[in-house]
């Protein structure tokens, strides 16, 4: 039912953007329809930035845009696709899943474990030369990079098993990405991959199906986790980052000043976003230890020892990572 409400609800937004456009491209009289589509609960830090972000193109007296949370509109990868196929809606994806999805194998950078781990670098990423190219790479997928400076936590495992080691981790079974640095990390630490939803690690870990999850805070404590999970290991091997895009076909066909006044609201939200995450991660760590999990935070070196490999066997150009921090001046 979920899938068929979704088809009716692109349908609809398809036919309400043409009628916002004239032939010639001018932006007609009225306002440019679209959606943000996310997975999170809608209580999370990255859903109410989806719901500014609607509040303030809204208000521009430009835009009429709808915000679903909770995956209503489907996952991530179907509603990706869907607004490459010309429906009008905006998706928070992730680096390691784009890159995976649509060939821009580099851009994976993003997400490798232990490359970036200060969220105050996300506004230099689109002056970088890399960044630039990545645009016009997935430009020519489908796809448009409206944003990617949008923080959304640092990635860590819960599990019932006490974690001070990669080894500790091993013969586990650990819900997380199911991409090439997914599975990279999984490889890396001796863990078993799964990728169920997120949405479906509570019910998974209750029926023992599932041994654990690296995912971010937000949805750590929003999920509850405090009452299927003993530990939580505080590794922070992922900053997960919210690549922000739309179709390609869909951007273009929206006036340069319409364009610019989108990038902009996307940009400027998750400027102002990010410290806001940043302490609500503190909050939930507060949240789960007052539930009863143990905080664990351990040596961070076997870890980062233990994916070095890692940055080769998913196919990274040579000297990417070097090539970022010198454009980012770390």
């Amino acid at each position: 039912m979920k899938k068929i409400i979704a088809v009716l609800l692109c349908f609809g937004l398809c036919f309400a953007v043409l009628g916002c456009k004239k032939k010639d491209g001018e932006a007609s009289g009225k306002k440019i329809t679209i959606q943000i589509a996310g997975t999170e609960a809608a209580t999370t830090p990255q859903s109410m930035a989806m719901k500014e972000v609607a509040k303030r193109l809204n208000d521009s007296g430009r835009f009429n845009v709808v915000v679903f949370t909770d995956g209503a509109m489907g996952d991530t990868d179907d509603v990706v696709r869907q607004g490459m196929e010309g429906v009008p809606v905006v998706v928070p994806s992730d680096p390691g899943r784009i890159s995976a999805n649509h060939g821009v194998t580099d851009y994976g950078i993003l997400m490798a474990p232990y490359v970036l781990s200060d969220y105050k670098v996300l506004d230099k990423l689109s002056e970088t030369e890399l960044y630039k190219q990545w645009e016009k790479d997935f430009e020519a997928a489908g796809l448009k990079l409206i944003t990617n400076n949008w923080y959304n936590g640092m990635r860590s495992f819960y599990t019932n098993k006490v974690i001070n080691t990669p080894s500790d981790l091993k013969g586990l079974r650990i819900r997380g990405f199911g991409n090439a640095i997914g599975t990279g990390l999984a490889k890396s630490f001796g863990y078993a991959q799964t990728s169920i939803a997120s949405g479906e690690i509570y019910n998974a870990v209750k029926q023992k199906s599932l041994d654990g999850a690296e995912i971010q805070l937000s949805f750590a404590a929003s999920a509850s986790f405090h009452e299927i999970f003993k530990n939580l290991t505080i590794t922070n091997h992922y900053m997960l980052t919210s690549s922000i895009v739309c179709g390609a076909n869909f951007f273009n066909s929206l006036s340069p000043e319409d364009q610019a006044l989108f990038v902009k609201t996307f940009r400027d939200v998750g400027t102002e976003w990010q410290i806001k995450v940043a302490e609500s991660e503190l909050a939930d760590i507060e949240k789960l230890a007052a539930g009863g999990v143990n905080v664990n935070k351990p040596d961070l070196a076997p870890f980062q020892e233990a994916v070095q490999g890692l940055y080769t066997s998913v196919g990274f150009s040579d000297g990417l990572k070097d090539k970022l921090f010198s454009q980012l001046g770390l």
